[in-house]
């Protein structure tokens, strides 16, 4: 394993001019500093992290914190990590997944610890349990996720009362007069999962406006759950022209049924989803859908992070929330209705 040692010794250099010139803890001649810098590119040296923290008072890690729960589709929610593991990459951090179930407690053991530099949160419920910490946390955060109070945080999510608002219209504007919204159970939004809620709102709402009847329905998270809830949901209301979905359990099942029942799409019934590009594609979903933009999202609150990190406790960097507009992109399921 190539040291420090080995770099000041390629480099002509005692030890500790090396360690300056890649700290910057002293002044360094520019030629020197470059011969110590094209050693470490010759040797491939690698600063070990716990010198680094010491000598700079950063790790160079992202904490995330994520909750992977029963009844929400884990597919989906790692679409949202790889967008933060990502950006952190493209910038130089490295990513600390954190996943226990009791999130304020991982929340408090990380800063303490000062093990990382700050924290990106998943799962945020509409009263988080985790904000009062992070709120007093020495180390910055930001948020995947929209609560109910935004003030001294960063926050970023999708649009979701205008993503049930646009479902709506895209189905009205072909001819629909009678819709199937599937959500994610009940339990989530028990829980705290506003955008359950938002979207369906927002749905019933601007139906109730353009005078479309609308059945919604919380289904399942898991097969062969949400299998059964669709074939169920399918029978109760034979006259319903579109299908809306804001549960990725049941976009990735629906394929499956609709070839049970030798429907197809959009010759049968019209279908709009609400799920990552990166999703559509694991899933060979051909049903057109809202992007949910979990790669997008983790990105931003990455660079919104990074940035308070890097200006430090005294920048004045104002807070952001932050809600990605949404748009669909067409797979080719909707048309009038026969």
């Amino acid at each position: 394993m190539v040291t420090i040692g080995d770099v000041a010794k390629a480099a002509g250099v005692s030890r500790s001019t090396a360690s300056y010139a890649l700290t910057g803890k002293r002044t360094i001649s520019a030629p020197v500093r470059q011969r110590v810098l094209d050693a470490v590119l010759d040797l491939g040296y690698t600063p070990n992290a716990g010198a680094r923290a010491l000598a700079t008072s950063q790790t160079m890690v992202i904490g995330l914190l994520a909750r992977f729960l029963d009844d929400e589709f884990a597919p989906a929610m790692l679409q949202y990590v790889l967008g933060v593991t990502h950006g952190a990459r493209e910038l130089g951090y490295d990513t600390m997944l954190v996943s226990e179930e009791d999130g304020v407690h991982a929340l408090q053991r990380l800063s303490s610890s000062r093990m990382v530099d700050g924290f990106v949160l998943l799962n945020v419920a509409e009263h988080d349990d985790r904000l009062p910490v992070l709120s007093n946390a020495p180390q910055p955060g930001a948020m995947v996720g929209l609560p109910a109070e935004t003030d001294g945080f960063d926050v970023f999510d999708l649009d979701f009362v205008a993503s049930g608002r646009l479902m709506v219209d895209t189905l009205h504007e072909l001819g629909h007069r009678e819709l199937l919204l599937v959500s994610q159970p009940e339990d989530v939004v028990a829980r705290g999962g506003a955008y359950v809620w938002r979207l369906a709102n927002a749905a019933r709402e601007r139906a109730g406006e353009l005078g479309v009847t609308l059945h919604h329905y919380f289904g399942s998270s898991s097969q062969p759950g949400i299998g059964t809830d669709l074939h169920d949901y399918l029978d109760a209301h034979p006259t319903a022209t579109g299908l809306l979905l804001n549960n990725e359990a049941a976009a990735a099942a629906l394929p499956s049924v609709m070839s049970k029942r030798g429907l197809e799409a959009p010759r049968d019934i019209s279908v709009v989803g609400r799920y990552s590009n990166d999703f559509a594609r694991t899933f060979s979903l051909p049903f057109s859908a809202i992007d949910s933009a979990a790669d997008e999202l983790g990105r931003r609150a990455v660079r919104q992070l990074v940035a308070r990190i890097q200006g430090g406790p005294d920048a004045a960097i104002p807070h952001v929330v932050d809600l990605i507009t949404p748009t669909i992109v067409d797979r080719g399921s909707t048309a009038p209705p026969r």
